[in-house]
C-alpha cells in the first residue's frame, strides 16, 4: 500500500471517530451526563479570529442598542438588581424590584427595613431568604465602610456578601463604565458552540474572550451575546447548527455540539 493512501485510509479513520465521539457526547449531554465539546475539525475553515471578527459585526448590526435590562436609578439599585438576577429572569426581577426601591432606593434606606421585609418583597425572584440576607449585609457593609456608596472598585464589590465575580462585573461595566466581560450562562454556551473557548471553566471562557475581542467593546458585546442567546441561540432554540451565526461560521456541522455548564 502505498504512502497516499495509508494517510487517506487513516484521515478517513480519525474522522468517523471523531464523529462518533461527539455523538456520545451529545447523547450523554441530553441524558444528563457529562459533557464535553468535541466537533469535526473539518466543520468550519474559518480561524477562531476571524469568526470573532464576524461575531462582533454581526452582533453591532443586530443589536446597536445595548439597553440594561435590569431597571435600576442609580449605582446601589443596580447592585441589588444584578444579585436579584441570579437564578432568575430579569422579567421577573423588573416585576419585583420597582415595590423594594420605592421603599428603599439606598443603602442607608435599606438599613430600615428587616430580613423579613426584604425577603416579603423579593421572595419570587428564588433564592429566599439568602437573598434578603445578602441584600441587608452588602447594606450595612456600604453604610459602615463606603459611606453608604457602591465602590468603583472590583475586589471590593467581590467582598460585599451575595456578589460574586460576575455581579461585580456587570456593575463594574454598567454603573461606572469600567470595562469588563461579564459571563453568564448564554455567554458561556455560545462561546463554546462559537469554539472561542472550550468551556472548562467560566473563568476560562472570560479570559478566552477578553483575548479575543477588543477591550473597548467588551461590555457592549456582553449585552449583544445575551440578547442573541436569548433570542436566537437559547439553550434548547439552537443545538449550534441552527441559528444564523451557528450556520454562518460552521456551514458543515451537521452534529449538535455538547457544551460545558
Amino acid at each position: 500500500m502505498d504512502q497516499s493512501l495509508r494517510t487517506k485510509l487513516r484521515f478517513k479513520f480519525l474522522s468517523g471517530w471523531v464523529f462518533e465521539l461527539s455523538r456520545f457526547f451529545v447523547s450523554m449531554n441530553r441524558q444528563g451526563g457529562a459533557c464535553l465539546h468535541v466537533v469535526d475539525p473539518m466543520e468550519s475553515s474559518m480561524l477562531k479570529k476571524e469568526r470573532a471578527a464576524y461575531i462582533l459585526k454581526r452582533l453591532e448590526e443586530l443589536y446597536p442598542e445595548t439597553p440594561v435590562p435590569l431597571d435600576h436609578t442609580n449605582s446601589y439599585t443596580l447592585l441589588v438588581a444584578v444579585l436579584l438576577s441570579a437564578q432568575c429572569t430579569d422579567v421577573r426581577v423588573n416585576l419585583q424590584t420597582p415595590a423594594l426601591f420605592k421603599k428603599a432606593d439606598s443603602a442607608k434606606k435599606m438599613l430600615k427595613l428587616t430580613v423579613e421585609e426584604i425577603d416579603a418583597i423579593v421572595r419570587p425572584c428564588g433564592l429566599a431568604p439568602r437573598k434578603a440576607r445578602s441584600i441587608r449585609g452588602l447594606s450595612e457593609i456600604l453604610v459602615e465602610e463606603h459611606r453608604g456608596e457602591v465602590p468603583a472598585d472590583m475586589e471590593a464589590l467581590e467582598e460585599l456578601p451575595g456578589v460574586g465575580h460576575k455581579t461585580a462585573s456587570v456593575v463594574m461595566s454598567q454603573a461606572f463604565g469600567e470595562a469588563a466581560f461579564a459571563v453568564d450562562t448564554h455567554i458561556h454556551r455560545l462561546a463554546q458552540r462559537w469554539k472561542l473557548t472550550d468551556g472548562r471553566s467560566v473563568t476560562q471562557t472570560e479570559s478566552d474572550l477578553k483575548k479575543l475581542f477588543p477591550k473597548n467593546v467588551w461590555s457592549k458585546l456582553h449585552l449583544q451575546i445575551i440578547f442573541y442567546g436569548r433570542e436566537y441561540c437559547s439553550a434548547r432554540g439552537c443545538d449550534g447548527t441552527d441559528c444564523e451565526i451557528c450556520r454562518h461560521l460552521f456551514p458543515k456541522r451537521r452534529t449538535p455540539v455538547a457544551t460545558r455548564k
